[in-house]
């Protein structure tokens, strides 16, 4: 685990490529059930803004979750994702096809998630990140731990840390002041 914030941004600053799981990182976890065997995931709005800012900044985004819902791929798409790979029941696969296709190291990679299928990409990445909630087997093999838990602004704060190891978090927020 980095011991500083100032630690994580330096580390932060040749990141190229943010890779998120969905579950309990865009979500709370909370899977809902109708009897229509419907599903209904609740996804916090602002980290929608959060990763739009990342595109603005020319940073990549990518998803790489086990399982593949609808509602997952149909907010993906409307946040500008490209990379979208869902239904990976190994995600270090996953994870060595986006370091092909955008020909990266992984130094230049950093992983964001929240349970036990996400420690091997968590492990490969450059920067491993775990959401404040995530299982404590994870936090252990993460670099950093979010304040904010999934589904409640761990994305958003994720995405604020590097617009600001980018050098971008002022530039972005003086286009709202």
């Amino acid at each position: 685990m980095l011991t500083s914030k100032a630690a994580f941004l330096q580390k932060a600053q040749s990141t190229k490529l943010v890779a998120f799981d969905v579950d309990g990182v865009f979500t709370s976890g909370n899977l809902y059930l109708s009897g229509a065997k419907e599903e209904a995931l609740g996804f916090y709005i602002h980290d929608g803004l959060g990763i739009k800012l990342l595109h603005r900044i020319g940073m990549e985004v990518a998803i790489i979750s086990s399982r593949a819902p609808e509602s997952v791929k149909a907010r993906m798409t409307y946040l500008g994702i490209k990379h979208l790979y869902l239904g990976q029941a190994d995600k270090r696969i996953a994870f060595n096809a986006l370091l092909t296709k955008l020909d990266l190291t992984p130094e230049q990679v950093a992983y964001v998630g929240d349970d036990l299928p996400d420690i091997p990409p968590i492990r490969a990445a450059g920067l491993g990140i775990a959401v404040a909630n995530a299982h404590p087997a994870v936090v252990q093999q993460a670099d950093w731990q979010t304040i904010k838990s999934g589904g409640q602004g761990a994305v958003r704060e994720v995405c604020d840390l590097f617009l600001e190891a980018q050098g971008k978090l002022d530039t972005v927020l003086a286009e709202y002041l």
